[in-house]
C-alpha cells in the first residue's frame, strides 16, 4: 500500500513530467529536461527549504553553547534536556523546524532520484494517456555528458558545490574563537565540511551522470537561497 501511494503521489507525476518536458524541449534533450524539472520542484519547495536553512544556521551558531550544556550535564539527562530547551526558547529556535521541512521533502527527493536513475527507460504502465513518448531522447547533454553513463567531472562538480554549500551555512569564526571551540565540536565541523563532499563524489561516480547533474542543480538553487537569506539578514 505504501509503495502504491508513493508511486501514485510522487513517482508517477514526476516520471510523466520528465517525459512531458522531453517532448516540448528542442531536440528532446534529457539534460535540459532534468534541469527544468529540478528547478521547478525547488521553486515549489522554496519556502520549506528557506525555513530549513535558517534553522540549520541558527543551530550552528549555538553549537558551542550546546556543547557546554552536554559537557556540564553529561550524567543528568533530565537537567540537560531542560537546559537545552531553555537555550532554544531563549533564542526563539524550534530544533524541529529544520527537520520537518526536510522530512516533507524526502519522498520528493527519492522520487526524483528514481526518475533520473531510470533515464530513458520508459515504463508505459506509468505514463498518463496524454503524455506522448518522444520519438528520440537526446541523452548526451551539451554534446559532452552521456547522462546514462557515469562521469567523473560531474561527480567532482557536485561534490565541490556541496562543500561550498556546507561552508556557507557554517558561521564565520575568528582564529581565537576557533581555538576556544571544544575539540569534539571542531572535529565534527571539519568532518561535515570535507567528508560529505568527498562521499558525494564517490557515490556519484558510481551512478549515471543524470544523478550528479540533478544534484548540481539542487545545490546551486540552495546556494542561491542561502545567499539571498544572508543578504536579507544584513
Amino acid at each position: 500500500m505504501i509503495s502504491y501511494l508513493f508511486n501514485l503521489i510522487f513517482y508517477q507525476p514526476l516520471f510523466n513530467a520528465l517525459f512531458f518536458l522531453s517532448n516540448i524541449i528542442p531536440n528532446h534533450d534529457l539534460g535540459f529536461s532534468i534541469i527544468i524539472l529540478t528547478v521547478l520542484i525547488r521553486l515549489a519547495l522554496w519556502p520549506l527549504t528557506g525555513k530549513s536553512i535558517k534553522s540549520q544556521k541558527a543551530l550552528e551558531k549555538l553549537k558551542p553553547k550546546i556543547e557546554e550544556i552536554n559537557k556540564k550535564f553529561k550524567n543528568d539527562k533530565e537537567a540537560k534536556a531542560k537546559a537545552l530547551m531553555a537555550l532554544y526558547s531563549e533564542n526563539k529556535i524550534n530544533p524541529l523546524s529544520g527537520f520537518l521541512p526536510l522530512l516533507i521533502q524526502i519522498p520528493i527527493i527519492i522520487a526524483l532520484w528514481r526518475v533520473f536513475l531510470s533515464g530513458t527507460k520508459i515504463n508505459h504502465d506509468l505514463l498518463y494517456f496524454f503524455i506522448k513518448i518522444p520519438s528520440e531522447i537526446q541523452t548526451v547533454f551539451l554534446g559532452i555528458f552521456d547522462l546514462t553513463k557515469r562521469n567523473m567531472l560531474l561527480a567532482i562538480i557536485a561534490g565541490a558545490l556541496q562543500y561550498f554549500q556546507t561552508k556557507m551555512i557554517m558561521p564565520q569564526k575568528t582564529a581565537s574563537e576557533s581555538e576556544k571551540m571544544p575539540d569534539f565540536s571542531r572535529i565534527m565541523s571539519q568532518q561535515m565540511l570535507y567528508f560529505g563532499p568527498i562521499l558525494s563524489v564517490i557515490i556519484f561516480w558510481t551512478l549515471p551522470s543524470a544523478l550528479p547533474l540533478y544534484w548540481i542543480v539542487v545545490t546551486l538553487m540552495t546556494l542561491l537561497q542561502q545567499y539571498i537569506n544572508q543578504k536579507n539578514e544584513r
